[in-house]
C-alpha cells in the first residue's frame, strides 16, 4: 500500500515526521534511485526506499504483553521438576514470548513478556532504575520493621538502593524498589523481622496491575509500550 515518505521513515523507525520532511526537501531520500519529492508516496514492500543510500526495512513487529501471574506458577518457559510455567498461561498469545524479570513460585501480580530484547534490556538493567512497586502482607511488629526497611540496607553484603515503604494498613506494605535481586523484598521483610503471607508486584515503571483476572493476559497498546521506553 502506497503512503506518504513521511510516514514510511516514521514507521521504521527513522525520525518523526516532521524530520522526515526535512530529510526529503534534503534531498536525502530515494526512491528507485530516484531522488524524492516532499508530498511523494511509495510503498515499501515494493519499492526501494533509502535514506542517505540505506535501504529502508519494514519493522519487525514485536509482542508485548501482561500477564496477571498466580501464585503455584514458576516464571520460566519450561521447568525441569515439571512445574507449572507461565508459558502455560501465554500459550495462546501467537508469538513466542520471554517473561522480563521473574516473580518466584509463591508470589503473585504483573508480569510483562515480549519478544523484544532491547525493551528487556531496558526494564531490567539497574542503570534505568524503573521502578516496581509490590503490595505486602506480612506477620510480624510493624513500628519495629518500618524505620529498618526504610533504611540502608544489605544483601549479601552488597548495599541497595533506599526503598520507598508505605503502610497500608496493619498488615499491608507497599514497597517501591528498581532493583531486581533475587527473592528482594522477601528478603528485606524477614531482615526486618517480618514474615510475608502474600507477595503481589502492582506495578512496573508506568504500568500498572489494574483489575486484570488473575491467570489472565492482555496485549499492551502502543501508548503503553511507548511509556515504558520513556
Amino acid at each position: 500500500m502506497e503512503e506518504r515518505l513521511q510516514k514510511i521513515l516514521s514507521a521504521c523507525g527513522i525520525a518523526s515526521r516532521r524530520t522526515a520532511e526535512h530529510y526529503l526537501e534534503q534531498g536525502r531520500v530515494t526512491v528507485n534511485g530516484h531522488a524524492a519529492q516532499l508530498g511523494d508516496k511509495a510503498d515499501l514492500e515494493r519499492d526501494d526506499i533509502r535514506l542517505d543510500g540505506k535501504l529502508l526495512k519494514k519493522p519487525v513487529e514485536r509482542t508485548y504483553l501482561m500477564l496477571h501471574k498466580p501464585r503455584g506458577y514458576v516464571t520460566t518457559l519450561s521447568d525441569e521438576k515439571g512445574r507449572r510455567t507461565v508459558a502455560d498461561l501465554i500459550k495462546d498469545c501467537g508469538a513466542r514470548v520471554w517473561p522480563v524479570g521473574r516473580l518466584d513460585l509463591d508470589s503473585e501480580g504483573l508480569l510483562l513478556l515480549t519478544d523484544d530484547g532491547t525493551l528487556t534490556q531496558k526494564l531490567l538493567h539497574p542503570s534505568h532504575e524503573v521502578e516496581k512497586e509490590y503490595h505486602v502482607w506480612v506477620e510480624g511488629d510493624m513500628p519495629a520493621a518500618l524505620p529498618i526497611l526504610r533504611g540502608p540496607m544489605k544483601l549479601d553484603g552488597v548495599p541497595l538502593h533506599p526503598a520507598r515503604v508505605e503502610l497500608l494498613g496493619t498488615d499491608q506494605l507497599s514497597v517501591v524498589i528498581h532493583e531486581g535481586r533475587n527473592r528482594q523484598v522477601r528478603r528485606m521483610c524477614a531482615a526486618a523481622g517480618l514474615k510475608v503471607k502474600r507477595l503481589q508486584r502492582v506495578r512496573e515503571g508506568s504500568l500498572t496491575l489494574g483489575t486484570l483476572p488473575r491467570g489472565h493476559w492482555r496485549y499492551l497498546n502502543s501508548d503503553e509500550v511507548q511509556m515504558l521506553y520513556k
